[in-house]
């Protein structure tokens, strides 16, 4: 009986110095793997943040940078603006062929301003490839409206717009999309 209990001593022995052996031989492994993984994460990270820079943006008609040297003194003239004027964007819907775009100024009293400057930018929310410069809308009655336009990809668009009478200025950007025209975000 003792030469059973030996034998089966030794076997799980001999186990456990195979699993110890063995043992020293994973940890290399999984320490090289993990820094080959933290090292392809972080080239991932780089590549993507190349792809899509903050730089690109342009809220409010202008480089990120730009506006936000300058956020106070645009927040005072929005704030001065809304004090006499509104603006409100009258299309009913855009559409990714011969989309109209029309803007309506007043005054407080409701009277319709004729003398505003309005600049309007369609852009894609990813990429300033397909961006669309409008400008010199028919202007009536207030309503500035600006020649139909074919936007050059359906889906999401921001419709950026730059409202200025005399040394009062407003941005008014909306997000819109062409699958679904009757959606627009303020």
């Amino acid at each position: 009986m003792y030469m059973y209990v030996g034998a089966f001593l030794e076997k799980e022995r001999q186990k456990v110095n195979k699993t110890n052996i063995n043992a020293g031989k994973k940890w290399p492994w999984i320490i090289g793997l993990s820094i080959v993984g933290v090292i392809g994460l972080s080239v991932a990270t780089v590549k993507v943040a190349i792809n899509n820079p903050v730089e690109m943006s342009k809220y409010g008609m202008q480089s990120y940078h730009d506006y936000d040297d300058n956020v106070n003194d645009i927040i005072t003239a929005q704030i001065a603006f809304d004090q006499n004027y509104t603006i409100a964007f009258l299309t009913p819907q855009i559409q990714e062929k011969k989309s109209v775009l029309v803007y309506q100024v007043r005054d407080k009293s409701g009277k319709a301003i004729d003398d505003a400057k309005v600049e309007v930018v369609l852009t894609r929310p990813d990429t300033t490839d397909f961006d669309l410069n409008l400008s010199s809308p028919a202007v009536s009655e207030g309503k500035y409206i600006f020649t139909a336009v074919d936007l050059p990809k359906a889906g999401r668009w921001d419709i950026l717009a730059k409202v200025s009478i005399g040394d009062k200025q407003r941005y008014y950007n909306l997000k819109a999309d062409t699958r679904n025209p009757n959606t627009f975000e303020f």
